[in-house]
């Protein structure tokens, strides 16, 4: 399946809205996580723990392990990752809310729009 002109890297996008209904328990787990990881210096671990206890938001991407997530699946190697937490206003019922009408889902082309043609003028 893997051609010399095949991309060997996938950037895999997901979005994630979760309502959050005990955010004492979100900032607890947080604050634990972030006390067994042996491997934080000092000054990194006091400013996660400031962050997670102002910002609940925080305190979940403090738990959310996207190398953990995909540890485990066979034939793929997680070379990056970056993500964050934001609250935000939800409508389940605005179109904006949509996942199934992407409009990353269309296909672009460096060059253009997504049937390859260039209207920037």
């Amino acid at each position: 399946m893997s051609t010399p002109e095949t991309s060997r890297f996938v950037r895999l996008r997901v979005e994630l809205v979760l309502e959050i209904d005990d955010e004492e328990a979100v900032t607890g787990a947080a604050l634990s996580r972030i006390a067994e990881d042996g491997d934080m210096p000092d000054e990194e671990r006091v400013h996660a723990e400031s962050a997670v206890t102002e910002d609940t938001a925080e305190a979940l991407a403090q738990l959310v392990d996207p190398f953990a997530l995909l540890g485990e699946v066979p034939g793929v190697e997680l070379l990056q990752a970056s993500w964050s937490g934001e609250e935000i206003d939800y409508d389940p019922d605005s179109p904006e809310w949509d996942l199934d009408e992407d409009e990353d889902d269309e296909p672009y082309d460096d060059e253009g729009d997504e049937d390859g043609a260039d209207r920037t003028g």
